[in-house]
């Protein structure tokens, strides 16, 4: 059975997308896939590269975040600040708050490891945790930064237009088709632990948290004040929008001769249309750039392959967004 979250009209219209995937949810989500071998294609790689680069220590992590499970949270998982921020208040906790939280974590689990005891007495012990969290973060993440913002920010230009299309409840059924269901004023989501609950509400919304490494089977808290959050996974392997901003504001029928040079008048023109409407389509590419569609194409097509622009698909649409990369072609003095 799934868990079922209870909307009401002020529910829908106060739940929000997260601008932003959260540090500590990464680091979780991380930590979880590190102890297993699923998703080979997309996580193989990565997991082979993290695993060789980080400590033994990383154990210590493991036993308090299993790779199904409730995991040892001291701070709002969700919490949006820089991961700086977030490691350095997670060292100075109260101790009262970390036994607290600590205890809290051991009632749902059958067994503990004996060191996490020292957890609200130990100032050392909190400090070793939060140290192979930061290493963990570092390693992991923290590398794939710029690749992990164009995903999200592509993502969210596609659930940007399912809200104006369809509305909050094609935004939901969007989110995780496998895990997640819409059913008004119901959305049913069906967790790894098998959980079967319902939660109401009442008028504060969800906020929907995207996840790179979260593919699968969502994490969520529904006691989560002000808001309960639930993640979701970023759609699809090659994607990514709202970078920051080109700052020159030329006209689209007119690049600059150095980036026209580089690129070719028309490649220029399409990148600059790209960049200046984010999650646009091929038809609407077309129509920004004065071009056939065709063309639309096999020049998004090269933008692409040369890691100016990424492509996210939803159903048989294709929409195309500006990479960090294309950015900084575009800013750049000559090309700007």
């Amino acid at each position: 059975m799934p868990l079922r979250f209870h909307f009401t009209a002020e529910d829908l219209a106060r739940t929000r997308v997260a601008e932003a995937p959260r540090p500590l949810l990464e680091v979780d989500i991380a930590l979880r896939l590190l102890q297993e071998r699923s998703y080979p294609v997309r996580f193989g790689a990565w997991r082979r590269q993290v695993l060789r680069q980080l400590s033994p220590q990383v154990r210590m992590l493991f036993e308090v975040t299993p790779s199904v499970g409730v995991s040892l949270n001291l701070l709002d998982a969700a919490a949006a600040r820089e991961p700086g921020e977030l490691f350095d208040e997670m060292r100075s906790l109260p101790r009262g708050h970390v036994r607290k939280e600590t205890e809290a974590w051991a009632a749902q689990r059958r067994t503990v490891p004996a060191w996490t005891r020292g957890l609200g007495e130990d100032a050392a012990v909190l400090g070793r945790l939060v140290d192979l969290m930061e290493h963990v973060h570092r390693e992991a993440v923290e590398p794939h930064r710029e690749r992990i913002d164009a995903l999200v920010a592509a993502d969210q230009a596609m659930r940007m237009r399912h809200v104006i299309r369809g509305g909050p409840g094609t935004l939901l059924n969007s989110l995780n088709p496998r895990r997640m269901r819409w059913e008004p004023p119901v959305l049913a989501v069906r967790m790894a632990s098998g959980r079967d609950a319902d939660v109401h509400l009442g008028g504060r919304g969800l906020l929907l948290v995207p996840s790179v490494f979260g593919v699968e089977f969502p994490l969520l808290d529904d006691t989560a004040e002000p808001q309960p959050w639930i993640t979701y996974p970023v759609s699809g392997a090659e994607t990514g929008a709202a970078l920051p901003a080109v700052r020159t504001a030329s006209a689209l029928t007119a690049p600059s001769p150095a980036l026209s040079a580089l690129l070719g008048a028309t490649r220029a023109t399409v990148l600059r249309s790209i960049a200046e409407h984010p999650g646009c389509t091929t038809t609407e590419l077309a129509r920004y750039a004065r071009i056939s569609p065709a063309s639309a194409s096999e020049h998004a097509t090269v933008l692409r392959t040369a890691g100016l622009t990424t492509t996210a698909r939803h159903r048989n649409t294709a929409l195309h967004t500006v990479t960090p990369a294309g950015v900084t072609v575009l800013n750049a003095p000559a090309g700007g």
